[in-house]
């Protein structure tokens, strides 16, 4: 155990020693005042922050900062002595990396480098899917690209975030590993201090999810250890700086696998050796209690929600299916069981043979049998067909029904990718994800033209239009049954949607319909019942029964919430909310900011500092996540006005729920173009220029009673 503390030690006072050094030198160039900050964070130098609760905002702060990592490099023969050390450097390495962003220009280091709050809460909803199942830090060279590109692209195909750091960034991309967020597999850097940077993504998961407070160490590694499903992979030779990173790593509950042999100091569970490339994926995954379902698809080319972003421009493109050229129909429909033949699947009309660009019209048309199969269930499976067929290396899928746009690449196709391989993708997944309710599964691929024209006016459309009916007449008030969502509570354990017809859940991801399907298939699975009864408040939307379940769910940490109401207990957020709102006293209405936003807003804080206020399962009386869809449903704030209220909110976001926000306040209040009244970033985000808008227009909040 000496050697490895020794090495421990040797890399965390290099590495002290560079920070210092960077940090004088920085301060005599630039100056002790010089803003200091990584891009779209709320959270500073986020592991200073979460371990000590110290804002660093400027060159002066870190000098401080040095003489705490200084001091945690203690030089004893203990393992718990020598993984503070490891965390000393990952400090050092976070200050180090800080610095080269002075100036707000980037470091060029061959990548992305610091990873925006944004991007941490966009993947919290695959995190607690299990779309990600795990997080991978590859790191170092390898003897031979070979093995890295493999072991890489092994846990591609098993969904996994790969983070790279060092020369296997060149490596892999030498053997034509895919690379980016898109593909899952995201260069961070060259330099080691680059790893800082996974560091971060850890702690900020604990920040955003896990309301652990900044300062509180112990709670900090508690729940990076127990939540945040990461390891390391080291290939190559290891210097001390390396060795001292891994133990960071090992302090946060990462194990660290290296390629070389580390003899008799290797600590179980922690720190091994596996020189077997062919075993890495195996033995990290089992370290860290990683479990991934096989997916043995019939297909020649990689399935996996890592190619779930792959986009194939048009050049690279042998077969596309858009409505805009031809007709597109994507339908799902309950059979009795007799009605067909499982496993069939069958193709009419032409294949995409031929030269391209092969442009045709495509129906694809699932039949399911079920003894427990439901008409509610359709549209759930049905909107399932986007993910499936972005999963498949080589295809591209956006939209659903009949506007859809589905791509299937040149290389697929030259790998011998056809259409009932696309059969073969639906019937896998239903009758895998969906085998509770899926005892048989048949499906028609048509691109004959007339065919998928007479099954779009005949059957689809009818379909269609009767479902959409009885959605827009879904009510709160007409079922009799709500349903808690606790799917984010692996990283948000104090947290629990309440999932009704009118309010989908924050994340944009569960609807009514979804929750009742998974209670369905997993009866004791994160989406529960709540019979609607013991009202308290109509207005508010409170309920006895939904605060005994909130309270139960989230194991007494929220006894009371409210469904429609921003100020009086409001729902609480787990951190991947796709918005977030607050007040505006001045102009008595809200404002609402999406995470895609990365400007200013008329509050003057940012959406990572906004939503800072309201994940980890809290309640902030006057701020709220939730999904953008909730933005248009009659049930928005209703106790406090409802839509009327909405005053500003960023353009994109705007334009996007435009159409349903103005059929709501047209329905509710006779209101026509509504939306026109709310203030964006295109007109003003200082205050007084917001007011002196709303009063141009006369919007209507400025009539309504102060929000009290």
């Amino acid at each position: 155990m000496g050697a490895l503390t020794d090495l421990i030690y040797k890399g965390a006072n290099a590495v002290a020693g560079l920070t210092e050094t960077a940090v004088n030198t920085a301060v005599e160039k630039h100056g002790s005042d010089t803003p200091l900050a990584f891009p779209d964070t709320a959270y500073f130098l986020p592991t200073i922050y979460a371990a000590t609760g110290v804002k660093v905002k400027s060159l002066g702060d870190l000098e401080a900062c040095v003489g705490v990592l200084k001091s945690l490099i203690t030089n004893k023969d203990e393992l718990g002595d020598a993984l503070n050390a490891g965390l000393a450097t990952a400090v050092g390495a976070e200050i180090l990396q800080a610095i080269g962003y002075v100036g707000g220009a980037a470091p060029d280091d061959g990548g992305i480098g610091f990873v925006p709050d944004p991007i941490i809460r966009s993947l919290g909803v695959p995190l607690v899917t299990g779309d990600i199942p795990g997080v991978a830090v590859v790191l170092g060279s390898a003897a031979d690209p070979k093995t890295v590109a493999y072991v890489v692209k092994d846990y591609q195909t098993k969904g996994l975030l790969t983070f790279l750091v060092g020369d296997v960034i060149d490596q892999c991309a030498s053997e034509g590993v895919k690379m980016g967020l898109d593909y899952r597999v995201v260069p961070l850097g060259h330099s080691i201090t680059a790893v800082t940077h996974v560091v971060t993504v850890a702690i900020r998961a604990a920040l955003i999810f896990g309301a652990v407070q900044p300062g509180d160490l112990a709670g900090l590694l508690a729940y990076t250890k127990e939540r945040v499903p990461a390891f390391v992979n080291a290939f190559g030779a290891l210097d001390e700086v390396t060795v001292a990173a891994g133990a960071g790593a090992i302090a946060l509950g990462f194990p660290v696998i290296v390629d070389s042999d580390l003899g008799d100091i290797q600590v179980p569970g922690a720190l091994v050796s596996v020189t077997d490339h062919a075993e890495t994926a195996r033995t990290s995954l089992e370290l860290r209690g990683i479990k991934v379902k096989a997916k043995n698809i019939d297909i020649c080319m990689g399935f996996a929600s890592a190619f779930e972003g792959e986009i194939i421009k048009k050049a690279d493109t042998q077969a596309e299916f858009y409505s805009g050229n031809n007709h597109t129909v994507e339908l799902v429909v309950r059979r009795e069981l007799g009605e067909i033949e499982d496993g069939k699947i069958t193709l009419i009309g032409p294949d995409i043979d031929g030269e391209p660009l092969v442009e045709l019209p495509l129906a694809t048309y699932v039949e399911v049998a079920g003894t427990k199969m439901q008409p509610d269930f359709e549209p759930v499976i049905e909107r399932k067909i986007h993910h499936w067929f972005n999963y498949v290396e080589g295809v591209m899928h956006t939209g659903q029904r009949n506007l859809f746009r589905l791509r299937i690449s040149r290389d697929a196709y030259a790998a011998g990718f056809r259409l009932r391989d696309l059969g073969k993708v639906i019937y896998h997944e239903i009758m895998d994800e969906f085998d509770a309710v899926a005892d048989k599964c048949q499906i028609t691929l048509i691109t004959e033209p007339d065919r998928v024209r007479e099954l779009l006016e005949n059957e689809a459309m009818p379909r269609y239009r009767a479902r959409d009916e009885r959605l827009d007449a879904m009510t709160d008030e007409s079922v009799d049954t709500f349903y808690t969502c606790t799917l984010c509570q692996s990283f948000a354990p104090s947290h629990c949607c309440v999932v009704t017809p009118e309010r989908l859940g924050l994340c944009g991801a569960v609807s009514w319909l979804d929750a009742k399907a998974t209670k369905e298939l997993t009866p004791t699975g994160p989406n529960q019942p709540i019979l609607k009864t013991g009202v308290i408040d109509e207005r508010l939307g409170a309920y006895e029964s939904v605060n005994t379940s909130v309270f139960e769910a989230t194991h007494g940490a929220v006894s009371n919430v409210t469904l429609y109401s921003i100020l009086e207990d409001p729902m609480t957020s787990c951190g991947c909310f796709e918005c977030v709102c607050g007040i505006i006293p001045e102009a008595k209405g809200f404002f609402i900011v999406n995470r895609e936003y990365a400007g200013g807003t008329p509050s003057g804080m940012s959406f990572g500092e906004l939503a800072s206020m309201t994940g980890g399962g809290v309640q902030t009386p006057g701020f709220m996540g939730h999904g953008r869809h909730f933005i248009s449903s009659k049930k928005f704030a209703f106790a406090e006005g409802g839509a009327l209220r909405i005053v500003w909110m960023p353009k994109e976001l705007k334009d996007d729920v435009r159409a349903r926000l103005d059929k709501t306040t047209k329905e509710l209040h006779g209101i026509d173009s509504f939306t026109d009244k709310i203030c964006d970033e295109t007109i003003a985000t200082e205050l007084d220029d917001v007011l002196a808008y709303l009063e141009s227009v006369g919007h209507p909040a400025l009539a309504l009673p102060e929000i009290m």
